[in-house]
């Protein structure tokens, strides 16, 4: 008779260390914010999966890894010559990333699943301790509108986006070429940033504009900022 109050599956049984393994590897992929919390057992076989994916990539392209970084298998990186990405210590990039350089992320720097970064020729710098939200694009080129040309046919200009220390950019957000996003600014989920935002502002809407200022208010007056 079975015990209605035993959750383990029937064949638990048939589940091997590296099944387990591989739904770890997902969740750090989603979540890699847990790499560094991991107990000695899990960080023993993480930290050389890790090594050889980085270890990969800066082989194959101008990728440079600080140290005891995290990156996701489905995470994209792009670096051709003059395109150089450099990740700091400690940061993450999640899963289906997409990151074409040239790039220079800082110190723990977290970039979560979906987001999608093209440094044009002018490049995409971010500061230490930034965190980035799932699904933001930022796109550090535009194209020009001339009427009489096809659209395929515009001339790509590139200023670049710098995104300061300390930045917590909401999900979905998107940021445009030319834009500087101050230390310590947060930028609501959803937001289209077309201007620039200076130190601790809180910034929100399509196009974001500043609302309010961190050192203003409780943090539980923004709490929709995710």
């Amino acid at each position: 008779m079975t015990d209605q109050n035993d959750t383990t599956p029937a064949n638990a049984q048939e589940f091997t260390q590296e099944d387990y393994q591989a739904q770890h590897k997902e969740r750090l992929s989603y979540m890699p914010w847990l790499y560094h919390s991991l107990k000695p057992k899990l960080k023993a076989w993480a930290k050389p999966w890790q090594e050889a994916l980085q270890a990969r990539l800066s082989h194959l392209e101008t990728v440079h890894f600080g140290e005891d970084c995290f990156i996701a298998p489905s995470a994209r990186l792009f670096a051709e010559p003059g395109r150089t990405i450099v990740i700091g210590d400690q940061s993450t990039i999640a899963a289906n990333v997409f990151l074409h350089g040239p790039a220079t992320l800082g110190k723990q720097v977290a970039i979560n699943h979906s987001v999608s970064m093209d440094g044009g020729s002018s490049g995409i710098s971010i500061g230490d301790h930034t965190r980035i939200a799932c699904q933001c694009t930022f796109f550090a080129f535009n194209h020009g509108l001339a009427a009489d040309m096809l659209v395929r046919e515009q001339a790509v200009s590139s200023k670049g986006i710098v995104i300061g220390k300390d930045v917590w950019i909401g999900a979905n957000t998107s940021v445009v070429d030319g834009i500087t996003i101050s230390n310590h600014a947060v930028i609501g989920m959803g937001s289209v940033v077309t201007q620039d935002i200076p130190e601790y502002a809180i910034a929100v809407g399509n196009p974001a504009k500043v609302i309010g200022d961190r050192r203003d208010k409780p943090d539980a007056q923004w709490d929709w900022v995710t």
